[in-house]
């Protein structure tokens, strides 16, 4: 950055009668383009009358912009002492337009503390918490009553997790007098969040709706361990291997699977992988956040499938490193479980037998097999003789998912 030449001015104190100085400038160059005086403004530290003071062009200026009036240019304006350096800001140029003498607005710069890196950032959270400390601990009564009513007002992610499936609902409910296109994305949107499993809308039988893999990843299945199962000779050693072995459905269904001279290897797989899921549903808290004693207490399972399980049906709330298993996941869990025990029960389930193992009520338990799509109802005498069920299970409803796939719709509330 090149000086410009100093002014040539002559300049002349005087002393008042009180004593004080008074200073007069005469400029000499009559060139418009020569540097002629500054009034210039230092907002805080003030430098000594010792302090000397430099005029340079500014780095992007142009030749012709050089030549401009000497009020007009755009320059720099800088000085130092010994610990400070005081140096024209850009405000300067903003401040001086329009008048004859520049205005040089200051900033200063301590030398010492020029090579210091900044301080780390904080959050826009941790910044509240901490202002909100002091407002405490110093902070006056009004202030103080301020700060515990907005601790009060804060919304807490987790207390709404319960109230996900009411939100659905009051979506549907509310979008009915829409027009119709809007009517499908809205309703589009809803059945995407209703924590089930993906879904074709399209499928022309009951089979392709909730595919296989869909649920349970194809490494995943294939890593399902059966080998004991299939080795072992009697209903009570196979339920040694069943990590979820109270089950009255799990065993039922293991015992028709190996009433055929060739079990299924396919379906003992999905019964195992939704043991699975029930004990991981009842297990202690504190296991989830210990992978190898969760894996420990599902049977040894591989390392891939508590993995995949942990992925899909836990959360780690923000700024915590906790693993949540929240309403939400539960929701997701049962719907995932319920899908599977659609595909063994030839998409007629028994909601009964499932809420007894659960503990559940038979209500609870619909309304997740209603999230499926499926309609509670009883079967007709050629369903009952199709599925090779007895006729003295004709009065019992069961969940029956039915092409084409249809959600339920809200339940609008009289005024």
């Amino acid at each position: 950055m090149a000086s410009t030449a100093s002014p040539k001015k002559r300049k002349r104190e005087q002393v008042d009668d009180d004593g004080s100085e008074q200073v007069t400038f005469a400029v000499h160059d009559k060139d418009i383009s020569a540097v002629g005086p500054l009034l210039v403004s230092f907002p805080a530290v003030q430098p000594s009358k010792s302090t000397g003071f430099s005029v340079y062009s500014r780095p992007n200026s142009t030749p012709m912009e050089n030549e401009k009036e000497f009020a007009s240019r755009p320059i720099l304006v800088a000085g130092e002492t010994d610990s400070v350096e005081f140096y024209s800001t850009s405000e300067s140029d903003n401040a001086a337009q329009g008048c004859k003498y520049l205005i040089g607005i200051f900033a200063r710069r301590v030398k010492a503390l020029k090579d210091l890196a900044p301080a780390p950032s904080t959050s826009a959270t941790e910044r509240i918490e901490q202002r909100n400390l002091l407002g405490e601990a110093f902070g006056s009564r009004k202030a103080q009553k301020a700060i515990r009513a907005a601790e009060r007002n804060k919304v807490d992610v987790s207390a709404m997790a319960s109230v996900t499936g009411h939100i659905q609902d009051s979506i549907e409910a509310n979008t009915l007098s829409l027009p119709t296109q809007g009517k499908q994305e809205a309703k589009a949107i809803a059945d995407s969040n209703r924590n089930i499993p993906p879904y074709d809308l399209n499928a022309t039988t009951p089979e392709d709706v909730y595919k296989l893999y869909e649920i349970i990843p194809e490494a995943e299945f294939e890593a399902i361990p059966i080998r004991n199962i299939l080795a072992a000779s009697s209903m009570e050693e196979r339920m040694k291997y069943i990590p979820f072995n109270r089950s009255d459905w799990i065993r039922q269904h293991l015992n028709s699977i190996f009433s055929s001279p060739k079990p299924n290897k396919k379906e003992i797989k999905i019964v195992l992988y939704i043991a699975f899921l029930l004990m991981f549903r009842i297990c202690d808290p504190k296991l989830r956040e210990k992978k190898e004693l969760l894996q420990k207490r599902m049977g040894d399972v591989p390392i891939v499938i508590v993995d995949g399980i942990m992925a899909r049906f836990t959360e780690t709330l923000r700024g915590s490193t906790k693993i949540q298993f929240t309403t939400d996941n539960e929701v997701k869990l049962m719907t995932h479980m319920f899908a599977l025990c659609l595909h063994l029960d030839n998409f007629a389930s028994d909601t009964t037998l499932i809420a007894a193992d659960l503990r559940e009520t038979v209500t609870k338990i619909n309304q997740f097999f209603k999230l499926l799509g499926c309609r509670i109802e009883k079967l007709g005498t050629m369903e009952i003789s199709r599925l090779g069920l007895s006729a003295a299970s004709a009065g019992n409803k069961r969940a029956v998912l039915r092409i084409p796939l249809e959600f339920p719709k809200a339940r609008l509330k009289r005024r």
